[in-house]
């Protein structure tokens, strides 16, 4: 599973570092390493809970070994695993290519392309649609008044889109593998969010051709609105958006 190549990279990164700071927000969830880097994931709430305390070792995760806790990546619980895909992304640099343009221009999108975007990302809609001959927009819960398929129209309609845009949340309920399967014809696959892993060496060779995420550069800042209840319009200055072709 990619989740699984995902902690065998970050594991290599790893260099003794211990997690200073955990924030589960209702929103993101942060993790600022010893170092002073900080990384984001999506908090996705799938499960009921029997008790009022989400994450049952609340009280005892900072001060953990990174290397603790980027293996909650592979919990089924999707809360858990965006303390270790935040943990991840913390341990991950973006290189000084990538690319602070709009992920809208960078897209190679024809006017003969279908376009299945995975996730509802609002921004990109008119301009995709304006692109392209087609833009299929799956979602877990749909709107078909607003053109928005249940997710389990994908498996039709993905096979013939020659321009995917994913949501990195995939990862979190470990449904990517499966969605990467489906697109296994597209030339362009794009992993969107701010749960993006940079982490080309993982991608490469799984058919993604681009990653679009957000760099921390102001990790106190997200810590109080992530604390706050707070999300990526309120990030602000405190993030950089940054994109990264990958390359064969």
């Amino acid at each position: 599973m990619l989740v699984d190549a995902l902690r065998e990279h970050a594991a290599g990164l790893d260099t003794g570092l211990m997690v200073a700071d955990i924030r589960i927000g209702l929103g993101y969830t942060a993790a600022v390493l010893s170092d002073g880097r900080c990384g984001l994931a999506y908090t996705l709430h799938e499960q009921p809970y029997e008790t009022c305390s989400v994450v049952a070792e609340a009280g005892r995760l900072a001060g953990r070994p990174a290397a603790e806790l980027i293996s909650w990546i592979r919990m089924k619980d999707a809360t858990a695993c965006a303390v270790g895909l935040a943990t991840i992304n913390a341990l991950l640099d973006w290189p000084a290519a990538a690319a602070a343009a709009d992920i809208s221009e960078l897209l190679a999108v024809g006017r003969d392309d279908t376009v299945g975007m995975i996730g509802y990302f609002g921004p990109l809609v008119r301009p995709l649609k304006e692109r392209a001959r087609a833009l299929h927009i799956f979602e877990r819960n749909p709107d078909r008044a607003h053109g928005i398929l249940p997710e389990s129209s994908a498996r039709d309609l993905l096979p013939g889109c020659q321009v995917v845009v994913m949501t990195a949340t995939a990862l979190l309920n470990h449904t990517i593998d499966g969605l990467l399967d489906l697109c296994a014809d597209a030339r362009e696959i794009a992993l969107l969010g701010p749960s993006t892993p940079f982490a080309p060496e993982v991608f490469r060779g799984r058919g993604v051709t681009m990653l679009s995420g957000l760099q921390v550069v102001d990790a106190g800042r997200i810590l109080r609105i992530v604390s706050e209840g707070g999300g990526t319009r309120k990030f602000g200055s405190a993030v950089r958006k940054l994109s990264f072709r990958l390359d064969g």
